[in-house]
Parts: structure tokens; C-alpha cells; sequence
């Protein structure tokens, strides 16, 4: 039996007073699609939406498929951005690296522009990803009431800010807040990964006295190298030899 998505209270939030950059609730980062929608629109709405989800996006986090529909206007912004939070990029890059709780910060972060109302609705989201997987979390807080009277279907989600008196500076911006994995996961992947495996790690063999080799291997490698010097200059100097017969011929 599945459990219903449990209720949650509003929480009044203070997201940021002052923008930090050009994009704010006055600041609508909208593309009207249409039939034929404008190329630069396009290009505009689609790095924003990748910058709202991956922050500093790369080659690799990029789906040329979605950015096609997108242009063609077979999708909406909303369709898209539903398919950048449920892309195997995101769930590489941050369903694999968190807890269900700290995954559901960076759901609402990005699809709503908020924080989470309290840890009610932490619980409540992580419970739904628990039974039914990421694409049940974001298809509910994309098909939310809350989103489309932000966003609607063509704007990109952005931190919404609010404009309190008496106030300059609210919290920092969610990707300084909020890095893409927590201290834990650092920890475990050097433990799993260490820098300097056994085996690996260009020490001594045991069978050294003071770490250096037998001298019977040092004798052995210093004639090598002697021999290997002397054999070096007799095809030097039959290579000068043969040049100088040569040109006074």
C-alpha cells in the first residue's frame, strides 16, 4: 500500500533580501515557445535552466534531445526542466550522493526556489521518493499549484527573493548554501577511494637495508649504464666518421 503525500504547513521564509545577480521576482526568465520560437529566447531559456539545475553546467551534463523538442516547441520549460531533474546526469550526480532528506532540499531548491517548509515537508517528499523514486518527487512539485502560479509553463525556476524592511541581507543563494554532495559522501568516497592505495604507493621494497638496493645491484645497474654510455659514443662517433669520409669525397 502506498502512502498518500503527507500534508504539510506553510513556513514564512526569508530566501534573500538582496539579489545576488541580475535575476530576481521582478526578473522573469520566460519564453513565449509558440509554433516557431525565437532562437536567442531559446538559447537564453535553455543555459538558464541548466545553470538552475547543475549550477556550473558541462558538455556532459547537456540533452541535446530535450533542447531539440524545447526549440521545436514540441515541450514547454517546465517539460524540460522535468527532464533535466530526472536525467541520469541528476540522478548521477545527486539522487547516488545524498540522503533522501538532503536530495529533497535540492529538489525544492531547484524546481520551486525555496527552501523546505520545515522538516515536515522533508519527511513528507522523502517518504514519496522512498516509494515511488525521483520521478514522483518532481513530477509533484512540478505539477503543483505553488509552481505554476510562480512559473507558470515557460518561465525557468529561480530563488524567489523577498523584500523585507529593515533588512539588507537575507541567506546566502542555494548552490553556496547547498553543495551538490555533503561532507559524509566525501568522506566515504576517500575511504572507498583512497589517494594512495596499497600497493600503489612508491614505497621501499622490504628487502632494502635503509631503502637501497643490494649492492650487488647497484654494481650490476652502474655497468649496465657504463656499457650503455660507451656503446652510445662508439655510434656517435661512427656516425661522425662516416659524415666527414663523406663530404671529403
Amino acid at each position: 500500500m502506498v502512502l498518500p503525500l503527507l500534508s504539510t504547513p506553510i513556513r514564512t521564509q526569508n530566501a534573500l533580501v538582496t539579489p545576488i545577480g541580475s535575476v530576481g521576482d521582478e526578473s522573469d526568465r520566460r519564453c513565449n515557445q509558440g509554433l516557431h520560437p525565437q532562437k536567442d529566447c531559446c538559447d537564453l531559456v535553455i543555459e538558464q535552466a541548466y545553470r538552475q539545475v547543475f549550477f556550473h553546467p558541462l558538455k556532459v551534463d547537456r540533452q541535446p534531445m530535450l533542447e531539440m523538442k524545447l526549440r521545436d516547441g514540441g515541450i514547454t520549460v517546465r517539460d524540460f526542466m522535468r527532464g533535466l531533474l530526472t536525467s541520469q546526469r541528476f540522478r548521477d550526480g545527486y539522487l547516488h550522493t545524498n540522503s533522501n532528506n538532503r536530495l529533497v532540499d535540492h529538489l525544492i531548491s531547484k524546481a520551486l526556489g525555496r527552501q523546505p517548509h520545515g522538516q515536515a515537508e522533508r519527511i513528507a517528499l522523502s517518504i514519496l521518493i522512498a516509494e515511488q523514486g525521483l520521478n514522483a518527487a518532481v513530477d509533484t512539485l512540478l505539477n503543483s499549484s505553488e509552481y505554476l502560479e510562480a512559473f507558470g509553463y515557460d518561465s525557468v525556476p529561480h530563488q524567489r527573493n523577498r523584500v523585507l524592511a529593515g533588512r539588507a541581507q537575507g541567506e546566502k543563494p542555494t548552490h553556496q548554501r547547498l553543495p551538490r554532495y555533503a561532507a559524509d559522501w566525501r568522506d566515504s568516497s576517500a575511504k572507498r577511494f583512497p589517494a594512495n592505495p596499497a600497493g600503489a604507493s612508491g614505497t621501499a621494497a622490504a628487502s632494502w637495508t635503509s631503502g637501497q638496493p643490494p649492492a650487488w645491484a647497484l654494481r650490476l645497474w652502474l655497468g649496465l649504464a657504463v656499457v650503455g654510455g660507451l656503446e652510445i659514443g662508439r655510434v656517435l662517433l661512427t656516425i661522425a666518421g662516416s659524415m666527414l669520409s663523406t663530404s671529403i669525397q
